[in-house]
């Protein structure tokens, strides 16, 4: 996934993602914890998907 299509799936800026990636910022503390409740929730919903043969389709939470 690239910065530009990561950025379009969690709504966070490119620039601030580069700003974090080079350290000339830091995410705040929650940033991290909620990238990681999205992927997780994103799976269990494409698994549930693919038990009831539908295709994923999951909200952005940003």
């Amino acid at each position: 996934m690239t910065r530009k299509e990561f950025s379009e799936h969690t709504g966070i800026p490119v620039r601030t993602l580069e700003d974090w990636e080079a350290a000339r910022r830091t995410p705040p503390e929650y940033i991290p914890r909620l990238i990681a409740y999205q992927l997780k929730y994103e799976e269990l919903v494409r698994e549930k998907g693919e038990n009831n043969g539908e295709e994923f389709r999951g909200p952005q939470i940003f």
